[in-house]
């Protein structure tokens, strides 16, 4: 037991080596990789996002009237009128009832599967 402290006591005296002071750039070097690294997943989330901004973008420009559409809050209807900031929905057919939300509260456009059907 006593000969494994004199062998810890004896590492823990050792000089440390001596620092290399003749490369200064020694730090941008060892850097620069994990920079690139981070810059590449920078580019291509940021690339991600934009283009799926511009799809959500050029879906709110193409509504039209008869398309049926999901709100964020999860309500579908049928586009009766597009306005410059609003949209008009038929939520109920049977009482035909109709709902003003804003452009941007709509989520996407929605494929019925009835529709589908009908047409094939």
């Amino acid at each position: 037991m006593i000969d494994l402290f004199n062998v810890l006591a004896q590492a823990t005296t050792t000089s440390a080596p001596a620092t290399r002071a003749s490369d200064p750039y020694a730090f941008w070097r060892s850097i620069f990789p994990l920079i690139l690294i981070i810059g590449v997943f920078w580019w291509i989330m940021s690339r991600g996002r934009s283009k799926e901004r511009k799809r959500y973008q050029q879906m709110l420009d193409s509504l039209k009237r008869n398309d049926r559409v999901q709100t964020i809050g999860g309500i579908i209807g049928t586009v009766v009128d597009v306005r410059e900031d609003e949209v008009v929905l038929k939520v109920d057919e049977g009482s035909n009832t109709k709902m003003r939300f804003s452009r941007a509260a709509i989520k996407g456009v929605v494929s019925d599967a009835s529709t589908v059907d009908e047409k094939s």
